[in-house]
């Protein structure tokens, strides 16, 4: 019961910090729309086999939209056009 009680906690400090980010960048107070607008926003695996039987595999970030590009720059985050694939 107290690690539910402690993960609702986070969870909302985690929401009122986004909150008050929001707010600070003039986007209003309610982070719901921009989380959402953002989520939009994916990730791409191309995968390129070759005749040799290597298989090459490139993670590539999707170009934001014009509004989701606003919202990044007004929060000050900038999207990487590269993703690190990690071995498994």
């Amino acid at each position: 019961m107290r690690a539910h009680i402690l993960v609702c906690f986070l969870a909302h400090v985690l929401w009122q910090t986004l909150g008050q980010w929001c707010r600070r960048a003039g986007l209003g107070g309610e982070p719901r729309r921009i989380l959402s607008e953002l989520a939009k926003i994916r990730t791409v695996d191309v995968v390129l086999p070759t005749r040799t039987g290597v298989t090459i595999r490139k993670r590539c970030v999707t170009r934001p939209d014009d509004h989701q590009a606003i919202l990044l720059q007004r929060l000050g985050l900038h999207l990487p056009l590269h993703v690190k694939l990690t071995e498994m």
